[in-house]
């Protein structure tokens, strides 16, 4: 895709796989039942792909999951651009959704997600906040890949 975002230069899988927490995204159908909590649980699978489940807290207070994998790695050099599938029919994934890591902390400890049109966008934490220092990189991550940082939404962990 022409003008795309571009991903960082490598990724460690097995040092992405744990807990990761939503910090902020950019509104999207698929999570339009999520108000709080939203995180999601990367594990490492023996055959070397990643399963995912993200959870989040409805308007109800219940916590709803989507369970998934990350399977396909659409470029090898790096581990940066996976594809990812939440939706199975008949013991096999149909649809795939890109998933492009375009900033990460060199601890592992905050990423910037996006995917090549611009039209989705997540900042994931291992923990439920970033400092004002990590806001100050995200924000110049998003800069740099084209996002508007006034298009992402705060993701709440407060509530319940």
């Amino acid at each position: 895709m022409k003008n795309a975002p571009r991903v960082v230069g490598k990724v460690d899988l097995n040092r992405y796989t744990g807990t990761w927490y939503e910090i902020a995204k950019i509104p999207n159908r698929f999570q339009k039942k999520c108000v709080e909590g939203t995180r999601a649980e990367y594990k490492r699978l023996e055959d070397g792909t990643l399963s995912v489940v993200n959870s989040c807290i409805d308007l109800k207070g219940q916590r709803i999951t989507a369970k998934g994998v990350a399977n396909k790695v659409a470029d090898n050099v790096t581990n940066a651009k996976l594809k990812v599938s939440f939706v199975r029919f008949l013991g096999r994934n149909l649809f795939w959704g890109d998933y492009w890591i375009l900033g990460l902390d060199r601890d592992y400890q905050y990423a910037v997600v996006g995917v090549p049109d611009r039209k989705y966008g997540w900042v994931l934490a291992r923990r439920t906040e970033l400092s004002p220092e990590e806001w100050e990189d995200v924000k110049a991550v998003l800069k740099t890949q084209g996002y508007a940082f006034s298009a992402f939404q705060r993701t709440n962990h407060t509530l319940r």
